[in-house]
């Protein structure tokens, strides 16, 4: 079975699923990237094992978005002739594949990062171009649940739906958590993300401050990141370098991350908008509780409030609470920690690229092997 991906850019988190695609006995697997990589993304490639094309880069830039146009897409599905095509969107050059499948009777497989939450307030056309694409496709992908539901808003059978969820390198994180451990952590707090007011990294900075008065002690935060408030949040971190300590350690490229979040004791992840946030990943892999504001994707089902975490608004004396709570308990403190290792260990690329596999099989009318449900995935 030829299957063909089309997304915009290879991330370095989904190239070791899209590995694991490749090499599945009976698949033949490739890519097609829009972008060798977005304006905004600094991080470094490694070597891609897997078949792969990388179009004519064309896009226009909206806010944070890029809608990438790429109509030579079409002569790489010719040259590629795929049995089932797999897209991540609804940019024009996912349109153009569509139209291609339609033509060819290619089987078509619609993925998604998105919600019901994420997706509520689509425009009417959006949405009706959603159902439109819906309609004329044999699978559907989701990362999580809240994407589970935003099928079932469309109307889509819950058996024509898979999952293969966002994930990490869960044992690089664990091994740098348990090294820290035995060396002690240097931060009671990290904030790791772009340093942009969505992600509200001066929040967490006051987070820092009213822990700090809290506690009745110095505390100290590391935010790895940069972007456009690096200047504002040097200037606020010296107004009050009397009671916070501040290590902006700028962008980190992956293989430095495993180490940053090892340092700290406690994750804060203030963001407005996230529709997963695999920062979330990352912090439970580490080992380290996390309080998440709920508009990030993680909330609710990889972060369980009063497990190995707290959901809660952006009220910042809840947030100064929760923070104080982790680092003054220590029973608390380590309950959390092993339940986030807990969670983690369960999204992991072998899941995510099943349920890419088991989706295309399905697709074509082939056997629906077993993939693990999330539901389930509150284990013990």
């Amino acid at each position: 079975m030829k299957v063909a991906l089309i997304t915009n850019h290879p991330p370095p988190f989904r190239i070791p699923i899209y590995e694991r695609v490749a090499k599945t006995p009976g698949i033949d697997f490739s890519a097609i990237f829009c972008s060798e990589r977005e304006p905004n993304r600094h991080w470094d490639l490694p070597p891609l094992r897997f078949n792969h094309v990388f179009l004519k880069e064309r896009f226009v830039t909206r806010g944070d978005n890029f809608i990438h146009n790429n109509p030579d897409v079409l002569s790489a599905l010719g040259k590629l002739s795929p049995d089932v095509m797999v897209t991540t969107g609804f940019n024009p050059t996912f349109l153009y594949a569509f139209g291609y499948a339609v033509a060819k009777s290619i089987a078509y497989v619609p993925m998604t990062d998105g919600t019901d939450i994420s997706e509520e307030s689509l425009s009417r056309w959006h949405k009706a171009i959603r159902r439109i694409i819906y309609r004329r496709s044999k699978a559907f992908i989701a990362a999580s649940h809240g994407g589970l539901k935003l099928y079932e808003s469309y109307g889509i059978p819950r058996e024509k739906c898979f999952q293969s969820c966002l994930c990490i390198d869960n044992n690089a994180y664990s091994e740098a958590a348990n090294a820290a451990n035995a060396t002690g952590k240097s931060f009671d707090l990290i904030f790791c993300g772009r340093i942009v007011p969505d992600k509200n990294p001066l929040f967490a900075l006051d987070v820092a401050a009213g822990v700090a008065a809290r506690l009745g002690r110095k505390v100290s935060i590391l935010f790895v990141g940069s972007g456009e408030l690096e200047q504002e949040l040097t200037r606020r971190a010296a107004f009050l370098s009397d009671r916070v300590e501040t290590l902006i350690n700028g962008h980190a490229q992956q293989d430095e991350l495993p180490a940053l979040y090892a340092s700290a004791r406690v994750f804060l992840f203030p963001t407005a908008r996230d529709v997963w946030g695999v920062v979330g990943n990352e912090a439970c892999a580490a080992g380290l509780p996390i309080i998440v504001s709920p508009e990030a994707g993680v909330a609710d089902e990889l972060v369980l409030e009063g497990e190995n975490g707290f959901v809660c608004g952006l009220e910042l004396e809840q947030w100064i609470d929760r923070a104080v709570l982790l680092l003054s308990n220590d029973a608390v403190y380590q309950r959390f920690s092993q339940r986030s290792r807990a969670l983690a260990s369960h999204y992991t690329f072998d899941h995510a690229a099943m349920g890419i596999v088991d989706a295309c099989r399905y697709a074509v009318g082939l056997h629906r092997d077993v993939t693990p449900d999330l539901s389930d995935w509150k284990v013990g």
